[in-house]
């Protein structure tokens, strides 16, 4: 069974960057992004419109790649992340997680019994369609899937202390636009109460050895936030590093 030595990497102290994919969904997309230098794609659901057939063809195109495939789900809800784990995600990130008990809850469905309460299948696109011992490749499948989980509301602010002290949780992530938007100050990510948020957020996830992640809309930022810790970081999303290469050219050759 395939292991996840991103989540190694991570877990031990080191960084990673990759590619936050919304809309080129393409058979070359992951060769594309780790000749680029990425370590991890991340396949979004929540926003994209991708369903799940799209997705496990994604996953399928990673298979005899370095590249770590992991997809964001569009809910905190169960079938979602067994699907995408069941599909080969090697890793999976729930927006808006605000409770304790929800990062519990998240844990469990990535687990198989008695850690969790994952449902179990063998020989399927999880495992390569492969034979093996049954014990030892769900405790494999257990050992590789790095969870992530979003603070990006008034709420999950609150209770981030109490998130990232949950056995289990791998990485905590910002979402910069919703954590802004939910405190009266969208977009504004250099406004005082914004930062406070980051830096109580920071706190938490490394009070518990959390990795911490976010979305990176530029180097600047990108920058900015492995100062402040960060050692996940998503360029993206693909559509955007597209549009502004573009635009860079076009401008530049037009001036």
């Amino acid at each position: 069974m395939r292991p996840n030595p991103l989540k190694n990497r991570l877990l031990d102290g080191g960084t990673s960057f990759g590619l936050f994919a919304f809309e080129f969904f393409s058979p070359g997309l992951a060769q594309i992004a780790q000749a680029a230098g990425a370590e991890f794609l991340l396949l979004d659901m929540e926003h994209s419109g991708a369903g799940i057939e799209t997705i496990k063809q994604q996953l399928a195109c990673c298979r005899g790649l370095e590249i770590a495939p992991m997809v964001r789900v569009p809910a905190n809800q169960y079938h979602f992340v067994a699907r995408v784990l069941d599909m080969g995600a090697l890793g999976v990130m729930v927006p808006m997680v605000e409770t304790a008990e929800q990062a519990r809850e998240i844990v469990k469905w990535t687990r198989y019994p008695p850690l969790g309460r994952r449902g179990a299948v063998l020989g399927g696109a999880h495992d390569d369609y492969s034979g093996g011992d049954a014990r030892e490749k769900l405790a494999a499948a257990n050992e590789r899937c790095l969870v992530m989980l979003q603070i990006e509301t008034d709420i999950g602010l609150d209770n981030v202390e109490a998130i990232a002290a949950v056995e289990g949780v791998d990485a905590i992530y910002i979402g910069f636009l919703d954590l802004s938007n939910f405190l009266g100050v969208p977009g504004e990510v250099q406004d005082p109460r914004y930062l406070a948020a980051v830096a109580r957020i920071a706190a938490a996830a490394q009070r518990h050895g959390r990795v911490l992640g976010t979305l990176a809309p530029g180097v600047a930022f990108a920058r900015e936030y492995l100062a402040k810790g960060f050692r996940m970081i998503c360029f993206g999303t693909d559509a955007g590093l597209m549009q502004a290469a573009l635009s860079e050219r076009i401008q530049a050759v037009r001036g």
